[in-house]
C-alpha cells in the first residue's frame, strides 16, 4: 500500500491581487471579481528564490528524511508545464545532490498539469511495490514559478501563486502516517486547447468541469471502499471558492467539509495544491488519526483526478 511517509512546504509571503494588475493583465473589473466571488485575496509570490530553490526550501524541511537519503530510489518533480530546458531534469539532480539523495532516479512527471502530484505520487507507489524493498522510498516535488501570462492569470478561474510542496512516498508500511486507499483519474482530451484558459471558455467544458469532478471523486470513494458520507474532510486543488461552493451545493455537503483556508492567501500553486492545503490542514490540527480524507485536482488538458487517504 502506497503511503505517504511524510509532507512538507513551503509558502512563500503573499502579497495582494490588486499589487498584480499589470503582470497578470487583470483589469480593476476582473480584481473584483476575483475578490468579491472568486474568494481571493492575496497570492503567494517569491521573487528571490528561483523554481529549484522553491523545491529545495520544502524538500529540506522534512525533518523525516534526515538520515534515510539513501534510502530514496526515486527523486520525481510534478510537473505543470513541460520544461523548455534542454536538460530537463538538470535542476532536479542539484536538488538530489544538495540533499544528499545519492542512490535516487531523478525523473519527471507531465501531461496532466496541475493533477499531475496525484500521478506522481501513484507513479512512485507503482514503482516501489515492483522494487519489492519496503525500506525504499520516493520524493515527490511539486511547485513552479509564475512566469507566463497563462500561469499568472486564468481569468474566468484563478490567480497564480509560487509555493512547494515535497511529499516523501513509502510503500508496504501499515504503521506510516497517511495511507493511500485508493483513487480515480479521468481525461477529457477534447478540452487540449488552450482557449480554456481565456476570458470566454466552451459551454461544454464549463457543463463538464463540475459533473467530471463530481464524478472522480465518488470514483476515488469507491476505489477505497469509503462512502462519501464517511469523508472527513475534502482537500482540494485551490482554484477558487465559488466553485467548491457548487460543488458541496450538489453534494449537499457543508462548506465547512471543504478545506478552502489557503485559497484567499496562497492563489492556485499549480500541482502543489494539494499537498500544500494537506500540510496546512495538519498544522491546524484539522487531520484527525484514523479519519479519511479526499485530495483532488484538476489540471488543463483536461484531467481529473482524486485519491482518498487515511491520516
Amino acid at each position: 500500500m502506497t503511503s505517504f511517509a511524510a509532507v512538507s512546504t513551503f509558502l512563500p509571503p503573499s502579497v495582494p491581487i490588486s499589487e498584480l494588475r499589470e503582470e497578470s493583465r487583470l483589469d480593476a473589473r476582473q480584481i473584483r471579481r476575483f475578490e468579491r466571488f472568486y474568494g481571493l485575496s492575496e497570492v503567494c509570490r517569491d521573487p528571490e528564490r528561483d523554481e529549484e530553490e522553491l523545491l529545495l526550501t520544502a524538500a529540506a524541511k522534512l525533518d523525516e528524511l534526515r538520515g534515510q537519503e539513501e534510502r530514496v530510489r526515486y527523486l520525481v518533480q510534478a510537473r505543470t508545464f513541460p520544461s523548455s530546458r534542454p536538460d530537463p531534469t538538470g535542476a532536479l539532480r542539484r536538488i538530489g545532490a544538495e540533499l544528499g539523495l545519492t542512490n535516487a532516479t531523478a525523473f519527471s512527471v507531465t501531461g496532466q498539469a496541475c493533477a499531475s502530484a496525484l500521478q506522481a505520487v501513484d507513479v512512485c507507489g507503482r514503482l516501489l511495490a515492483a522494487d519489492g524493498d519496503p525500506d525504499a522510498l520516493a520524493l515527490v516535488l511539486a511547485g513552479e514559478k509564475t512566469f507566463t501570462p497563462i500561469a499568472r492569470c486564468v481569468p474566468r478561474s484563478n490567480v497564480g501563486g509560487e509555493a512547494a510542496a515535497a511529499v516523501l512516498v513509502r510503500h508496504g508500511r501499515a504503521g506510516d502516517a497517511d495511507r493511500v486507499l485508493g483513487g480515480a483519474t479521468r481525461t477529457y482530451g477534447q478540452f487540449h486547447d488552450e482557449v480554456i484558459t481565456g476570458e470566454a471558455s466552451p459551454p461544454e467544458f464549463d457543463k463538464l468541469y463540475p459533473e467530471a469532478l463530481a464524478e472522480v471523486m465518488l470514483a476515488a470513494c469507491e476505489d477505497s471502499g469509503t462512502a462519501l458520507g464517511d469523508i472527513d474532510l475534502i482537500i482540494p486543488h485551490s482554484v477558487n471558492i465559488i466553485s467548491w461552493q457548487g460543488i458541496a451545493n450538489n453534494f449537499d455537503l457543508p462548506l465547512e467539509r471543504i478545506f478552502l483556508d489557503n485559497i484567499p492567501v496562497t492563489g492556485h500553486c499549480f500541482s502543489a495544491d494539494p499537498f500544500i492545503n494537506y500540510g496546512t490542514a495538519g498544522q491546524l490540527g484539522r487531520l484527525r488519526p484514523g479519519a479519511r480524507y479526499l485530495l483532488t485536482a484538476v489540471g488543463l488538458g483536461a484531467t481529473f483526478s482524486a485519491m482518498v487517504v487515511q491520516h
